[in-house]
């Protein structure tokens, strides 16, 4: 059926030859699946093959809007990032803030999909309907900063510019795509799969824009919506504060890790915290159709960034054992610029610091040594001296020097900052992610702890509560809605959905879809050689207890995590070794 919202259009483009077809976006698809993160999914399990090389031209880099995208929706501003992942082998989608989803849905694209290599550096320049390549040897080497600059006064400012750092260039596989400067679509090497096509830029500007049934009334409810429901208490702290104000919550409740997760609270947490940082606030901006606004632009001595976000200070502070604001900021800042996703470059970095200060092996840099830390992001991007080694990641160093009972990853992809000892379920949550640890797939601190609604410390009951938040937000990131409406439920997702695309959506088909994504995701995975095996969590959690704060004493049994990952399966109808049933898959 027809659905307005969309723009019924894929963008085809062929590095190889550089050329560019237009097609049909697969409707039924959308129906199942939404757009953004589903529908990118969905795409990428028909049309990659088994086994291939996440760095050949035989992936594909996918971008990916959904329907809300471009309307007065608010918080629909993201685009979705897909390909198969370099750092895990898993499937690996991402999304990037800022306004280049808006200007592709504008352009005439539901989404875009690269193919193939280009035979030397070049980018793509985007004109609604043109396509053209462009020579990018000026643009290579040089940061992502550099680069969008030299774009931006090229073309203007009202294009959009994605972009790779050197990090992406060199395939280094935690490298991340840039936008609007301060913008990333940052985990699982989404960097390094541009970098294998050559494609330094893409560079895109739209002046179409959206249909919707009856867009004054439309216009009106949508706007009833977002003073009800975004603009609420729930959601806006994030104007003031962004992500920093996870800081104070996180060490309250236990979960704010300390030294590569030796620890999970710090004393010292009130000299980086928001109320110090944001005394360098400049600035303030939001993505496209944004109702809240987080982006805090900081300077703080010659340290320049937007944000800081929480996990960028948690490991490059607390976890690096490091208190120093500007350093932080710095960290962040050098990290974009160098196209480095800030949770997988800081989490190798101290687990050097740790491997280090045990004697296993001599990395040259100990807890605290901010400038060294800052520099080894350069030699990182650039896989120069102890760089080469740290760019492969946790899990392939630690197989190379030992010190595997502290490399904090699932799946080789880098653990995010929060403590599973503080909050059981999230380490199932990490586990069964299909992208490798992450904690956009499903945030088990804000039940267990921030809101205390369920007892952190069992594993009582957590295979649900897992799959309920994971569902919740498979469906949330396949309309392309950011994560800080945190409010959103399934009767205004379906509400919305109806309203922009004249079809009638129920509550009962925004969890279908949700099991939908979560089950091709999974499909795409088994399909890899993925099962129970890579369902994980890393040795230290079992091993050692935490020694201070409210998760004092915690730690977690092998056999509770097992039975945790057993309950999840059975929520799923996947056997016990995490395997979907033939019949399952042939219904995706």
């Amino acid at each position: 059926m027809t659905m307005l919202g969309y723009k019924n259009c894929v963008l085809r483009v062929d590095l190889t030859m550089k050329g560019a077809t237009m097609e049909p976006l697969r409707m039924d698809w959308a129906e199942k699946y939404i757009g953004s993160k589903g529908l990118a999914i969905k795409y990428l399990y028909e049309e990659l093959k088994p086994g291939i090389d996440a760095l050949g031209p035989e992936n594909k880099l996918m971008f990916t809007n959904g329907p809300f995208t471009g309307t007065p929706v608010p918080c629909s501003g993201k685009l979705s990032v897909a390909a198969k992942s370099p750092a895990t082998g898993t499937i690996n989608d991402c999304s990037i803030g800022g306004h280049a989803g808006i200007q592709i849905k504008y352009a005439g694209y539901d989404a875009i999909i690269f193919e193939g290599k280009l035979k030397e550096p070049g980018y793509v320049l985007i004109e609604d309907g043109k396509v053209a390549f462009k020579d990018a040897s000026d643009l290579w080497g040089l940061g992502s900063h550099e680069a969008e600059k030299i774009l931006a006064d090229r073309y203007g400012h009202d294009y959009s510019v994605l972009s790779i750092g050197p990090a992406g260039e060199n395939l280094v596989t935690m490298s991340c795509i840039n936008s609007d400067y301060y913008r990333q679509a940052g985990r699982g090497g989404i960097g390094a799969v541009m970098g294998s096509k050559n494609l330094k830029a893409i560079v895109v500007r739209g002046t179409g824009g959206v249909e919707v049934p009856n867009i004054v009334e439309a216009t009106k409810r949508i706007i009833e919506i977002m003073q009800q429901d975004v603009l609420q208490e729930d959601n806006t702290f994030v104007f003031d504060y962004g992500t920093t104000a996870f800081l104070e919550a996180c060490n309250d409740g236990g979960i704010l890790p300390v030294n590569n997760f030796q620890d999970a609270t710090d004393e010292r947490w009130v000299e980086y915290n928001g109320d110090v940082l944001l005394q360098g606030k400049k600035g303030k901006r939001g993505c496209g159709s944004c109702g809240l606004g987080c982006g805090n632009f900081l300077q703080i001595g010659d340290a320049i960034c937007e944000g800081p976000e929480y996990e960028s200070i948690a490991v490059a502070g607390p976890n690096a054992g490091v208190r120093d604001p500007e350093a932080i900021v710095k960290f962040n800042q050098v990290a974009d610029n160098m196209g480095l996703d800030t949770i997988s470059a800081g989490d190798v970095i101290i687990w050097a610091m740790e491997m280090t200060e045990k004697g296993i092996h001599d990395f040259g840099i100990r807890f605290g040594e901010a400038d060294k830390m800052i520099q080894y992001l350069e030699l990182m991007a650039k896989r120069e001296g102890v760089g080469a080694d740290l760019a492969l990641g946790v899990k392939a160093c630690a197989a190379k020097y030992g010190g595997e009972d502290f490399a904090m990853h699932v799946k080789g992809l880098e653990y995010p900052q929060y403590e599973p000892r503080g909050s059981w379920g999230m380490s199932l949550a990490y586990a069964v992610s299909d992208r490798g640890a992450c904690h956009m797939r499903a945030y088990a601190p804000n039940v267990e702890v921030f809101a205390a609604a369920v007892p952190p410390y069992t594993a009582e009951g957590k295979g649900q509560m897992v799959y309920e938040l994971a569902e919740s937000n498979a469906v949330k990131f396949s309309l392309c809605i950011c994560d800080f409406w945190g409010t959103l439920n399934y009767e205004t997702m379906a509400e919305l959905l109806t309203i922009v695309t004249g079809k009638t959506w129920t509550v009962e088909e925004m969890g279908e879809v949700g099991r939908r994504v979560i089950n091709v995701a999974r499909a795409f995975n088994q399909r890899e050689g993925f099962n129970r095996k890579d369902d994980t969590m890393p040795k230290r959690l079992a091993k050692e207890a935490l020694k201070s704060g409210a998760a004092a004493g915690q730690s977690i049994p092998q056999e509770a995590f097992e039975d945790m990952l057993d309950q999840y399966y059975d929520v799923l109808g996947w056997d016990r070794n995490g395997m979907m049933p033939d019949e399952m898959i042939c219904q995706l």
